[in-house]
């Protein structure tokens, strides 16, 4: 191997590859290509169409499922399903011009964007490189609370179903979320010293499982729940004017559209998840839209099969969140099974989505502190068969602290369903819609004014109406909220 592969190598081992190489040019880093290394001097990626969809469906298939059928409830038989077919084409199509944007130039050895802000400051540059960070940074933070406030009420739910089934179905049965939103905090300070992206696909593939297994319970237990009914509840315009007022109405079908967007919000980590693709004859943009357009696709089954059998099951009382709102009892075992994998779905979704900010405040610190110790020593811990954990301790206090935060967060926040609602709106319109529209109108040079490009500015103008009026549902929805809860004292 030439030198200057080997200290390709060596910066990766150190996280100082800071910025993408320019492969046509650097010689030695063609010939780091090898057994080992990319093109770029890195370890080589190994990822795959199947490990791609698996982080897709980890990061889509979240807990977002769970208050599709309130969401459908919402806005009925005729919109609610015509508004999640019209997210996923969205979410599909503006994916697949994301994905043209990792590699600049040529799609095959072109320079490689490793993170959404490497793709937008190298076709877009400027002012827009510091807000697209601070809104997918932003938008990641949001994301860990979300999920933490999610995982919590599924552990509650175990702990109340278990009281129902002893006590009876009208027992107050209340339990106090604290307890164990500090449980799911501990269990993802130990999984926040993974170190890279690359190295949690098993954290991914088991998630996506889980995510599969609660979703299919759902959708048995509604299919059960409209037998037993003797047929399908709900209407064409969604729940009723005099069960709600309405404003209410106009309100909660605004926060419907945020919810439906936050169950298909994953573009913030496209790029990221694009980066673990092994190099082969074919782009990673063609594997990296395959991988899209299977999980796309799947997901969208799901999420018609779950939410339109639980707004069958339950019509206008549709829960917020489908097994831990209490829509369903019995059997409580099964809903223990299904809440328990929620909550290991969970855990490794909190893991997809924050590896990348870890990735850049890493990174970052290291660029503006390399002489630190405390940031740059790797200290070697000994683990079983002879293998060794590289600890540093800059890693371990920063992600700690960053998990307690949002766990401290989530106590003082512990309402799901409008959080939900908040975070799916202000991240769908940037981040999933105007940006790869940019870069893509950037980096194809589609001239302006054109048809296409006519076309392309419609659709982002759509969807940023969308993302205001959702945001609006979500924060009367959470003003709410706060009417009702005190910090510290869900139950």
């Amino acid at each position: 191997m030439s030198k200057m592969g080997e200290n390709g190598a060596a910066n990766y081992h150190q996280h100082v590859a800071l910025a993408p190489v320019e492969v046509s040019v650097e010689l030695g880093f063609k010939n780091a290509a090898s057994k080992c290394f990319d093109d770029d001097g890195r370890l080589k990626r190994t990822g795959t169409v199947w490990t791609a969809s698996a982080h897709i469906i980890t990061a889509v298939i979240g807990s977002g499922v769970l208050s599709l059928a309130w969401a459908i409830g919402q806005l009925g038989w005729v919109a609610g399903p015509a508004v999640m077919l019209l997210f996923s084409f969205v979410t599909y199509y503006t994916s697949a011009l994301l994905a043209d944007c990792y590699r600049s130039g040529d799609p095959v050895t072109g320079r490689r964007n490793y993170t959404y802000m490497d793709a937008v400051q190298a076709n877009l540059n400027g002012i827009k490189v510091k807000i697209c960070g601070y809104l997918q940074y932003l938008n990641i933070v949001g994301v860990a609370i979300g999920y933490t406030i999610a995982a919590s009420i599924s552990m509650v739910a175990i702990k109340r179903s278990n009281c129902f089934n002893k006590e009876g179905d009208d027992s107050p049965c209340r339990v106090n979320s604290n307890p164990y939103m500090i449980m799911f905090g501990v269990a993802e300070i130990v999984l926040s010293q993974i170190p890279d992206f690359d190295q949690i696909s098993w954290l991914s593939i088991l998630a996506a499982i889980m995510s599969f297994t609660y979703s299919s319970i759902g959708l048995v237990l509604g299919i059960i729940q409209v037998i037993q009914n003797g047929g399908i509840k709900g209407s064409l315009t969604g729940i009723s004017i005099g069960t709600v007022s309405q404003m209410d109405k106009i309100w909660r079908s605004l926060q419907a559209f945020g919810d439906i967007a936050f169950a298909y919000s994953y573009s913030i980590i496209l790029i990221e998840i694009q980066d673990t693709i092994k190099s082969s004859p074919s782009s990673e943009a063609k594997v990296m839209k395959k991988a899209t357009l299977t999980s796309v696709a799947v997901t969208t089954v799901f999420y018609m099969l779950c939410g339109c059998m639980g707004y069958a099951a339950f019509g206008d009382l549709a829960p917020g969140n489908l097994l831990t709102g209490f829509g369903f009892y019995n059997p409580y075992w099964l809903l223990d099974i299904a809440n328990a994998a929620i909550v290991i779905h969970l855990v490794g979704a909190y893991q997809v989505y924050c590896q990348p900010l870890f990735a850049f405040i890493e990174k970052w610190t290291l660029k503006t502190w390399p002489k630190s110790e405390f940031i740059t020593k790797e200290i070697q811990v000994p683990i079983a068969s002879g293998r060794c954990y590289n600890l540093n301790l800059f890693r371990l206090t920063w992600r700690t602290v960053f998990v307690i935060v949002t766990t401290v967060v989530s106590m003082l926040l512990p309402f799901f369903n409008d959080v939900v609602g908040f975070l799916g709106a202000i991240g769908f319109w940037p981040l999933t819609v105007y940006f790869p529209v940019e870069m893509y109108i950037a980096q194809k040079k589609i001239p302006k004014w054109s048809t296409r490009w006519v076309c392309l500015q419609l659709l982002s103008l759509a969807c940023l109406v969308i993302t205001v009026a959702s945001a609006a549902g979500s924060v009367v929805g959470v003003v709410s909220d706060l009417k009702v809860y005190r910090p510290f004292k869900a139950s």
